[in-house]
């Protein structure tokens, strides 16, 4: 029994190395991060994001005319894991263009839950998985290539809608 465990040790050791090493030569970037329960002490204009571009996620860029629209639709898949269905109008999904200039009417989507961001979306489905059981507030914002908030007359375009999980 010993024997065994030892082996497995040495597996997980070489296992994880491995993992980390493949990530780091394929380019992977792990996107946004966790702000905890600190959320109002951290300052996104402080420092820099993805390879110095800042981003400025408060700020408003009105929207072109006609503007985008933005509605969710909730799908099942399986008991604690949902799939997000962004339904836009007069919007295009734009991964090539983030981090670039605005182009009107394209960008991305960031998906909100309980307040804290949870990932960007590049396309009309986001798959929302192991979600904690009880009663959640999804938030999901239209966002310009620059990760400004689209708007309009000052209003960011966004969605928000109530998540239970049983």
């Amino acid at each position: 029994m010993p024997r065994t465990f030892i082996f497995l040790l040495i597996g997980l050791f070489f296992g994880t190395g491995f993992g980390f090493l493949l990530a780091a030569s394929s380019g992977t970037k792990l996107e946004g991060h966790d702000h905890g329960a600190d959320t109002a002490a951290h300052d996104h204009a402080a420092h820099q994001h993805d390879g110095g571009d800042t981003h400025h996620h408060d700020a408003l860029t009105e929207a072109a005319d006609p503007a985008p629209t933005l509605a969710l639709k909730i799908h099942p898949d399986g008991p604690q894991s949902r799939n997000l269905e962004l339904v836009t109008g007069n919007f295009t999904f734009d991964p090539e263009g983030v981090n670039g200039p605005h182009v009107p009417g394209h960008g991305h989507a960031h998906v909100y839950l309980n307040g804290v961001k949870l990932a960007r979306a590049y396309g009309r489905w986001q798959q929302l998985y192991a979600l904690p059981k009880g009663r959640h507030r999804l938030r999901v914002t239209l966002n310009a290539n620059d990760h400004s908030q689209l708007a309009v007359d000052g209003e960011p375009i966004t969605a928000e809608m109530e998540l239970v999980i049983e």
